[in-house]
């Protein structure tokens, strides 16, 4: 459960140190849920200083902190997974680029499976977490961050 902003910070926080070159995390949940907070608090955890802002209008926001490329995509505006293709955003999978995805099923099918799937439901005041890891990669920083009790719970 993450009571609060301070608690969806701390789970970006939590997972940033776990990150490595190439990962793909999928963030979904409705408007307002945390998404972009979390990575936000991923970023500054990694030394990002300048402004991160949601790449809602902008659609991608690449940055380098913590020593790896980062590219926060929002997929919102999206109306069609073929847009995915148009838009030319495969440069950011597959590489060494770590890729932080809201709003991915916008896209479906045309993006891979990530590494870790984070779905915030919002719940009252409160939110909850649910991360599910959909590769080898994935279970591992899966079994790190509950290592670490980010608060987290995975689907049953």
């Amino acid at each position: 459960m993450l009571a609060d902003e301070a608690a969806t910070a701390a789970l970006g926080a939590a997972l940033a140190p776990l990150l490595g070159p190439g990962l793909s995390i999928h963030l979904c949940g409705p408007l307002g849920a945390g998404k972009t907070t979390l990575v936000r608090a991923l970023l500054r955890t990694l030394g990002e200083r300048g402004r991160v802002r949601s790449p809602t209008f902008t659609l991608v926001e690449p940055y380098r902190a913590g020593g790896l490329e980062l590219a926060h995509l929002d997929l919102y505006r999206f109306e069609n997974a073929a847009e995915w293709g148009e838009a030319g955003f495969d440069e950011y999978l597959g590489g060494d680029t770590v890729s932080l995805i809201e709003w991915p099923d916008r896209a479906a099918p045309l993006l891979p499976l990530p590494d870790l799937r984070i779905d915030i439901a919002v719940e009252g005041d409160s939110r909850r977490a649910t991360i599910a890891a959909c590769s080898a990669r994935g279970d591992a920083l899966l079994a790190a961050l509950q290592a670490r009790g980010a608060g987290t719970e995975s689907p049953s």
